[in-house]
């Protein structure tokens, strides 16, 4: 069975196999999702299908950790409640999780910039605790920025930005010849972008997408002052964190703009109608570049 398949009437039918407590809820999908396919069940829960992720390490590491965390952190995030395992009607894995009210960052905006600077940087404080020794360790991210400049050289070539080209290089190069993290391994999000960030009434409400969660350098988080936030809060933000060195700042910024690049390259490939494509953050990672290179 191929993931095109799945349908809010093999969902119902997944939960009434194997939590029919739950079958009788509204099913209805909803829009994004990349690694996953995500159903809304009822008004309070969610059904999480494996679909694009190759693997279901990142569901799995949801499972595991996020009960763990989820009590120290000061907003919203999602829990895990039921699992659903492999089976003769769908061959992959299946979680349902907590629903995060709110509207992702990628189709709202953020207005009370200065609140949500604050409110991010006390998730992010809560979050970045020292990581246990079985901690998730990251495979493709978590390195110091001068192990990603493959990947880099790869994004700005494939973005083609011009006359912005210079400007980010030396950004990265920046960040590259920064000191690397030397404290502890902490747990690291990893994957602050908009489509993770949850809104409402114009601030910050809710953290979702913990599947790349690892033990690692907090500044593949801090990138989000200038991914995440509105122009002109990166300041704020660093200020109330209050844990980052210049260094950090520095390979922050190097991945906030790597982070851009990678949004601008989705983007395009949602206008050319790849797979994976999302149209909508083409201008979403051009606005946190140009926040990135503003450096505010």
């Amino acid at each position: 069975m191929t993931t095109a398949e799945v349908t809010a009437d093999l969902v119902r039918a997944l939960l009434r196999d194997q939590h029919p407590d739950l079958a009788g809820l509204p099913v209805r999908e909803v829009a994004g999702g990349w690694g996953n396919q995500m159903w809304r069940l009822g008004d309070e829960l969610a059904v999480r299908v494996q679909r694009m992720d190759p693997t279901p390490e990142p569901q799995f590491k949801e499972r595991r950790w996020l009960p763990v965390l989820a009590p120290r952190l000061p907003l919203p995030v999602p829990a895990p409640v039921r699992f659903g395992e492999p089976s003769e009607r769908f061959p992959k894995h299946w979680t349902v999780m907590t629903w995060v009210p709110g509207e992702p960052l990628d189709h709202a905006a953020i207005s009370r910039g200065v609140h949500a600077a604050g409110t991010l940087a006390d998730f992010l404080r809560a979050l970045h605790a020292e990581a246990p020794a079985d901690a998730p360790i990251a495979a493709d991210r978590g390195a110091h920025p001068r192990d990603c400049t493959g990947g880099f050289e790869e994004f700005l070539e494939a973005v083609a930005l011009d006359d912005l080209a210079e400007d980010v290089r030396a950004v990265w190069d920046d960040a590259v010849a920064a000191r690397a993290w030397e404290g502890p391994p902490v747990w690291v999000h990893g994957d602050l972008h908009p489509a993770n960030v949850v809104v409402s009434e114009g601030t910050l409400s809710g953290i979702v997408d913990f599947g790349d969660l690892f033990a690692g350098d907090p500044a593949w988080d801090l990138a989000a002052a200038w991914v995440v936030l509105p122009a002109g809060t990166a300041a704020r933000f660093f200020e109330s964190y209050a844990r980052a060195d210049e260094s950090a700042i520095r390979r922050a910024r190097g991945l906030a703009a790597l982070k851009s690049l990678f949004l601008i390259l989705m983007g395009q490939n949602g206008e050319q109608g790849l797979p994976g494509g999302k149209p909508h953050w083409g201008p979403a990672g051009r606005a946190a570049l140009e926040r990135v290179l503003q450096g505010r």
